[in-house]
């Protein structure tokens, strides 16, 4: 598309005029430079979005993780996965390394996420983070908010590594990172640190929440005003923006999975990072969809009261005192997504073992 079609989408007008910062939610090579010309200056990565890259760009992974396995004869299929989840990322990190460079550091980053099936293993989950942080200046490390991962992110930014807090969807959860960070932050100012030079950011995931709620509507006989599970995440990420600006917290809100347009429509424009899947982006710019002036406005209350009556999962979610931390791990959002990720961290192991070690009875490709 030429340059003054992207000049011109809704993506940039965005990424321009307002406090709010788009990241792309894929680390696929065309997939990210297509958002960074529309404004981007962040990107993300996770388990299925790492198998995603590589199984939409068979070349040049295939023959990269030959070269892997066999400049490491003795390695594990998980020591091979590895590698290339840090090469993958490293080349995301590198397309946009422009972007961190002229804003000094403030943008142009891409998350990494640690083992997801070390979510209860606080120290492993640190030096994996301390790890990651070595590879490059703008790498940015996801941690999940479990009780192991909460201690992770206090000591990763008491070390100067900067923080994207994952697997959470709530309003408690969001607290309880940004507190984290605040007592990291601290320790890093006593240590000598600069504060001031980091960028952490508290995600939360809109639409894995409305799935949750899908699925105890279902499981449950709920039968809620159509339309208005759509609205939950949006409700929860309203009231921690509003609690973070009031509290005055250094870490930033990241909002994601996108299952509708709400999020743009309804987020765009407050001082968050939207890291929005390709898919999305494209249906927004195709449409010329601009984000409009609700990002101040609040949810409808009695949409609210509604979910908050009839799903009490909305309402741990939505309340600030509604989950204590020891809970988050144990929310069904939290479990469900946990479980993904893990489960595609084991496809990811498996990916590397089609390659390595190809079944023999199956044709070749």
């Amino acid at each position: 598309m030429a340059a003054a079609d992207a000049a011109a989408s809704p993506l940039r007008r965005v990424a321009d005029s307002t406090a709010t910062d788009i990241w792309n939610d894929s680390c696929v090579r065309a997939e990210l430079a297509w958002a960074i010309e529309r404004g981007a200056v962040g990107a993300t990565s996770n388990p299925p979005l790492v198998l995603d890259a590589l199984r939409q760009e068979p070349e040049p992974w295939r023959s990269r993780l030959r070269e892997l396995a066999d400049e490491l004869p003795a390695a594990a299929e998980s020591e091979l996965a590895w590698r290339l989840v840090e090469e993958v990322a490293g080349r995301g990190a590198g397309m946009l390394e422009p972007v961190f460079r002229m804003s000094g550091g403030r943008r142009g980053r891409l998350s990494v996420q640690v083992d997801p099936t070390r979510y209860r293993d606080a120290p492993a989950m640190l030096a994996q983070a301390a790890r990651f942080a070595s590879l490059g200046p703008n790498l940015q490390v996801k941690l999940p908010v479990t009780t192991a991962g909460l201690a992770a992110i206090e000591d990763a930014t008491a070390r100067g590594v900067n923080i994207n807090a994952t697997v959470n969807f709530t309003v408690p959860g969001a607290l309880a990172v940004a507190e984290a960070v605040e007592r990291g932050l601290d320790r890093l100012a006593t240590s000598g640190g600069d504060p001031a030079a980091m960028t952490p950011v508290c995600t939360l995931m809109v639409g894995r929440l409305e799935d949750w709620l899908r699925v105890v509507a279902a499981r449950d006989g709920i039968l809620p005003t159509p339309g208005r599970i759509e609205w939950s995440g949006i409700a929860v990420a309203k009231r921690a923006v509003a609690l973070y600006r009031e509290r005055g917290y250094r870490t930033r809100i990241l909002v994601g999975a996108f299952r509708t347009q709400l999020p743009w429509t309804e987020l765009a424009g407050l001082d968050i990072v939207l890291t929005i899947p390709p898919a999305w982006q494209r249906l927004i710019d195709a449409a010329g969809l601009d984000a409009g002036d609700r990002a101040e406005l609040p949810v409808d209350p009695a949409i609210v009261d509604e979910l908050a009556d009839r799903f009490p999962d909305f309402r741990r979610a939505y309340q600030p005192d509604g989950l204590a931390p020891g809970e988050l791990e144990g929310f069904g959002a939290a479990v469900r997504t946990l479980r993904q990720f893990i489960g595609a961290y084991h496809d990811l192991q498996a990916h590397v073992r089609d390659v390595c070690l190809p079944d023999p009875d199956r044709r070749p490709a």
